[in-house]
């Protein structure tokens, strides 16, 4: 039970719509997807993205398929002004994406954020305040006719400001903030006000954007809230019905499906629900889930494990391991009857026939994941025990993606045996799947040297029993070694682990790589008492791990180093 078993909450009001529509309407198309990782998403990180971590990022949102993203709250930190600026100075917005920015209605805030967008091609001026009765009562002391003055007034100096930079294509969006909480007959009068204000032209639109910035109800009242408005607002054929459903029950993605259902055009939120408190909506899990209904998103996940990578690593997050399509082992039985029954859906599944595998709602190969992993060790002591023998006994901690790679592995040896292994028997193993993989490149050696502000490496190889000496350069020694390599790979994850204690303690290198053409990745390890020849000897392991996996189609080495000396 709950400390206190009297509650002290209400039930949220239900809307006065009888005749609600959305229950008996299908989605069926995608909505107008806008991202905020780079401004919600990047607020609500306990360490913020830097300038190199928010362009990465802003890079990866272009190419998944945004053609509007939230970039900064720029009147915030001279750092989103910063940010703002580089993109629009250096070229980096595409011609058909439209950068958006955040603003208070404040005026210096305001001025400050039209500043920050000047010599743009377009952009979105997303202005907002407070509308709920607790905000306007308690927060602010304003009255209803005050809260309109303020966002009107806001939206007067917007269009002013606009005036003046001819040169950009400007568009307004306005939010209610606390929409959800707010009376829905005031939230119409402000935004109809807001829209009048503006005053957009025949061809133009206005977005209105609808947040439930704080979950207050079940996501069907939000539905009946979406329709209302959708149903009573003025000028409707001059707005974009936005949503930008937070996630504080649980229910941000059915809210966002509900909404899309009852009139809104677009969706606002973050790639894996980052976001103040428990979140915006999960726009890949939005996006999926999509998918799964036969309705394409318009955004690309094909190569789902990048985009989680360069997710994790801009925001120093981590992802679920049972995140929806996602997660490290959302594709992995453990359970004996799962096990049967996804067996026999791949054997009767046919390549060109609608997607019917049993516990699959989606085909792993759809989002660039490989099916290795899907039918696992049944028992307790499966990943989970050959990852405690190995630390316990050797000191290897591998990354949860390599266990599930190596537990393949694993799976084959006890299959021959029909016995339990031991630790001995595991490390064996290891070295001979990442350790000795040493076909057809075999490491004998490098030499580093510097090449002005680059780093160079001579690479010692022996390939298919002939000595040579192949060279490349990067930013550092792994990145040479790449080079050095000639295959298209890129590095996906890296982790170096300390293995024993003191004078005997050597280095354990575990890289994750990625080709185009290969699906999922591939993981190669290294070992020696100097770090940068475990990591050097960890990429030439993946190389070669990740070429046999390539296939018999795939150019021959001795092509590769056709012009290197003997």
């Amino acid at each position: 039970m709950l400390k206190n078993p009297n509650t002290k909450y209400s039930a949220f009001p239900p809307v006065a719509l009888a005749d609600r529509q959305w229950p008996a309407r299908t989605i069926t198309h995608p909505p107008i997807w806008m991202s905020t990782d780079l401004r919600d998403g990047n607020q609500a990180l306990f360490e913020p993205m830097d300038a190199a971590r928010k362009l990465r990022m802003f890079r990866k949102l272009v190419a998944i398929g945004f053609k509007e993203i939230e970039v900064a709250f720029p009147s915030a930190s001279q750092t989103d002004f910063d940010f703002v600026r580089h993109l629009i100075e250096q070229g980096e917005i595409p011609d058909d994406v439209t950068i958006e920015v955040l603003s208070q209605a404040r005026e210096h805030l305001i001025r400050r954020t039209m500043e920050s967008l000047r010599g743009a091609r377009r952009a979105i001026v997303h202005i907002y305040n407070a509308t709920s009765p607790v905000f306007r009562e308690t927060v602010f002391g304003m009255s209803k006719d005050e809260v309109k003055a303020l966002a009107v007034s806001s939206v007067r100096l917007v269009k002013e400001l606009a005036a003046s930079q001819p040169e950009t294509e400007w568009v307004l969006q306005y939010s209610p903030e606390t929409f959800t909480a707010t009376e829905l007959d005031f939230a119409k009068e402000v935004c109809d006000a807001v829209v009048a204000e503006w005053d957009p032209r025949p061809g133009e639109k206005v977005i209105i954007n609808l947040p439930s910035t704080v979950e207050v109800a079940m996501p069907n009242v939000y539905a009946d809230q979406i329709e209302w408005m959708h149903r009573n607002l003025a000028r409707r054929d001059q707005i974009v019905l936005s949503v930008h459903p937070h996630n504080d029950r649980g229910t941000g993605v059915a809210a966002a499906e509900m909404a899309m259902l009852a009139g809104a055009d677009r969706v606002e939120g973050c790639l894996f629900g980052n976001g103040e408190r428990t979140g915006n909506v999960d726009v890949v899990t939005l996006a999926l889930n999509m998918y799964t209904q036969g309705i394409h998103p318009g955004l690309d996940f094909s190569d789902i494990n990048d985009v989680a990578r360069v997710a994790e690593e801009c925001t120093q997050l981590p992802i679920h391991p049972r995140h929806p399509y996602v997660g490290d082992l959302v594709f992995t039985a453990f359970s004996g009857s799962h096990q049967d029954a996804i067996k026999k859906g791949f054997e009767v599944q046919q390549a060109d026939a609608l997607w019917a595998v049993p516990y699959m709602p989606v085909d792993p190969a759809d989002l660039g994941r490989t099916y290795d992993s899907v039918i696992r060790v049944n028992s307790q002591s499966g990943k989970g025990g050959v990852a405690h023998l190995l630390h316990t006994v050797y000191g290897l901690v591998m990354p949860r993606r390599m266990q599930v790679e190596f537990s393949t592995a694993v799976q084959c040896l006890t299959d021959e045996s029909g016995q339990e292994v031991d630790a001995h028997q595991l490390w064996n193993l290891f070295s001979r799947e990442y350790l000795e993989a040493a076909t057809p490149v075999r490491y004998m050696g490098h030499h580093l040297y510097e090449a002005g502000e680059r780093q160079g490496i001579r690479l010692e190889v022996e390939v298919n029993g002939r000595c040579m000496e192949i060279r490349g350069e990067g930013n550092g020694p792994v990145e040479a070694a790449v080079a050095a390599l000639r295959m298209p790979i890129r590095v996906q994850s890296f982790e170096e682990r300390s293995m024993g204690e003191g004078a005997d303690a050597a280095a354990m290198a575990m890289i994750e790589v990625a080709m185009e053409g290969v699906a999922g990745s591939t993981f190669g390890a290294g070992m020696d008492r100097s770090t940068v020849t475990a990591s050097i000897r960890a990429i030439v392991s993946a190389a070669n791990r990740i070429r046999v996996r390539e296939g018999s189609g795939a150019v021959s080495v001795e092509t590769l180093f056709a012009d290197c000396a003997a």
